[in-house]
């Protein structure tokens, strides 16, 4: 029995995909569940599971094509085996040999002893029927010029030809000689990804349309790192996750959102919305690019519960295998630049969200602590915020509840 192979039904705010792999081929016997071919929006990519265990017979839809909810892309035969589906495929015919392609009578040079002609005087020669070794050249190393086959047609006698260069003098270069021609500029053309190009279009619509300012801080990351000492072991023991720096982070937002309504707002048209819940969204790298993964109700969940939903959203990242549900919505972004080493960045909000929070690299800096200059494990904080809805005043103070509470990290379990 024949089966139609669709593309499955993208959510409202998808409106097409493109077909990036088909992981079988017309002939190729194939297993319920199996996926057959990726399909890559501007949010996730879906996998394309086969319905019954078959064969593929056709592929309707290539590499490339743009697809829509529904579509049928492809075709598959219920119940066919892998013996039948052997005997389907088709001897590939034998590949025709083309006939070398015969020689010009005259070419540029490609050895020693062939005349070298440059490609004006090429022309001239093929027109006129000569034969480029009738002519002399006066060009540098005997080359025939443009001038010499004008001199040669008019019957006058060639100019003399022009001089070897003198050999060079040995002398010590103060610096490596550049070449004189760089023969290979090599450079390579790739079409953006659908991902790439959905992230260029959001950060320029962010640029364009948010009143977007930056403010900064500084946190002194030494009491989450002595608490992370003290208790890693045990917190691995009984959740079985490491204790990492983000869940510490998400606490302190989230404190830092309840005091703060409107750095966890957006902007819809002309009305402010002001989410009574903490969806927060993690920033996280993948093959395909930046994708933002949330942890919704945030502040509901343990440090375990945090760490623990990082790690599987980092690992799905890698696969490409995160859902619409788990990338979409979110009202306030994290972004952690300092797993690369960026010391200092603006990061650009998320629309519609009106705040995003960069980390940036810890450092032992010099500070001042009671009068005396000692060394601390510091690390920039940069919030940016949406200026239309968020004052300067609030954005500061939000950012400043942050470090406080980082630099005092038993307030997150007193709740103070």
């Amino acid at each position: 029995m024949a089966i139609d192979i669709k593309v499955a039904d993208f959510p409202e705010s998808v409106t097409d995909g493109t077909v990036t792999a088909w992981h079988k081929q017309p002939g190729d016997a194939i297993k319920q569940g199996e996926n057959l071919v990726d399909i890559e929006t501007d949010k996730v990519v879906f996998e394309t599971p086969a319905q019954e265990d078959g064969m593929l017979t056709e592929i309707i839809c290539a590499e490339g094509d743009i697809v829509v909810s529904g579509q049928v892309i492809g075709r598959m035969e219920a119940g066919a085996t892998a013996a039948k589906a052997a005997s389907k495929k088709t001897e590939p015919a034998p590949k025709q040999v083309a006939p070398p392609p015969a020689r010009p009578a005259v070419t540029a040079a490609a050895r020693n002893d062939e005349v070298i002609i440059t490609p004006s005087a090429k022309k001239l020669i093929i027109e006129k029927g000569l034969e480029g070794t009738q002519i002399t050249g006066t060009g540098r190393d005997g080359r025939v010029l443009k001038e010499d086959v004008l001199r040669y047609l008019q019957g006058e006698p060639p100019a003399p030809a022009a001089p070897a260069a003198p050999p060079a003098v040995e002398k010590a270069p103060s610096a490596p000689a550049r070449p004189a021609v760089i023969e290979s500029r090599p450079q390579k053309r790739v079409q953006m990804t659908r991902l790439r190009a959905r992230v260029a279009e959001r950060l320029v619509e962010a640029q364009q349309t948010a009143a977007i300012l930056t403010t900064f801080n500084e946190i002194n990351m030494q009491p989450v790192m002595e608490m992370r000492t003290k208790y890693r072991q045990q917190f691995e023991d009984q959740y079985g996750i490491r204790l990492g720096f983000m869940s510490f982070f998400v606490k302190a937002v989230v404190e830092a959102l309840k005091n703060f309504p409107a750095v966890n707002a957006s902007i819809e048209g002309n009305d402010i919305v002001y989410h009574g819940f903490f969806d927060i969204g993690v920033a996280v790298g993948s093959p395909r690019g930046l994708v933002v993964p949330v942890l919704r109700d945030a502040d509901t969940l343990s440090m375990a519960d945090i760490e623990i939903r990082i790690k599987a959203f980092g690992e799905k990242a890698q696969t490409g295998s995160l859902s619409m549900e788990e990338i979409t919505g979110g009202t306030f972004t994290i972004t952690n630049g300092g797993v690369f080493g960026s010391l200092f960045s603006t990061p650009i909000l998320n629309p519609p969200q009106s705040g995003i929070l960069g980390m940036h690299k810890i450092e032992q800096r010099a500070v001042v602590e009671n009068g005396e200059i000692v060394a601390r494990p510091m690390m920039y904080v940069a919030l940016s915020y949406d200026h239309r809805i968020i004052d300067g005043r609030e954005a500061v103070l939000f950012l400043a509840a942050i470090k406080e509470t980082l630099e005092d990290p038993a307030r997150l379990m007193l709740g103070v």
